[in-house]
């Protein structure tokens, strides 16, 4: 099966996304769960070990500068659900614009990283990896800080696992997801905040410009400013 890209964004549009059953599968299927995982951005769990984690600088974090080897990296374990197809397909949303990574390296390495689809104020977090230990609760915690950044307001997660729950996700039923899911994906401009005024529209590199005006004068290390701004909204 050929995952052409606009079929790909309007599956998520409709809250279902394929797999496969390994890596070298040639057959795709869809999935709809009945329960959805999801990260509430004020639910975010940062715990003192992973905040003093991302303030010591151990690991640098950057964004979109190597997409691909991010997939290639979650998809290299003995059990994946990404086959060459998925990966092909997911590669051409981010050469269109609506994919994006967090990597996390260490002394030059990719160590971890996650990767996941962009439409509206929703993101869909697709997959993580992890070589040293905490990698990928670092990226995660980058990725929350700049959708919270961008006004964005859903992270989905798709299917519940004990390193999500660990990160604050919770399971809502398909209902509960759907209204979710078009709120966010409707809502380009215009949406409404908690206080009801307007949110500017969703802007993935928000953040990058948040960090550049953070105390831009005590040359602020990326990593505090991170972690203050999780504990402040979550």
């Amino acid at each position: 099966m050929t995952l052409d890209p606009d079929l790909l964004l309007s599956a998520y549009a409709a809250g279902i996304f394929p797999m496969a059953d390994s890596r070298d599968a040639d057959e795709l299927y869809w999935v709809e769960p009945r329960q959805r995982a999801i990260i509430p951005f004020d639910r975010f769990h940062l715990s003192r070990s992973l905040s003093r984690t991302i303030r010591s600088e151990r690991f640098d974090v950057t964004r979109d500068k190597a997409f691909a080897e991010v997939v290639e990296g979650c998809a290299a374990r003995p059990e994946t659900w990404i086959n060459r197809e998925i990966e092909r397909a997911v590669n051409a949303l981010r050469a269109a614009g609506h994919a994006h990574s967090i990597e996390v390296w260490s002394n030059g390495a990719l160590v971890g990283g996650l990767y996941g689809v962009k439409l509206g104020r929703a993101f869909f977090g697709e997959s993580m990896f992890s070589l040293e230990r905490d990698a990928s609760k670092v990226a995660m915690a980058w990725l929350v800080a700049r959708l919270r950044a961008g006004h964005f307001t859903l992270l989905d997660c798709q299917i519940m696992t004990p390193h999500l729950a660990s990160l604050g996700a919770v399971d809502i039923p398909a209902s509960a997801y759907t209204a979710l899911l078009s709120a966010a994906v409707s809502g380009s401009a215009g949406t409404a905040g908690v206080d009801g005024a307007a949110l500017p529209p969703p802007v993935f590199g928000a953040l990058d410009e948040f960090l550049a005006a953070s105390d831009p004068g005590a040359g602020s290390p990326a990593g505090k400013v991170i972690s203050q701004f999780l504990t402040q909204t979550s």
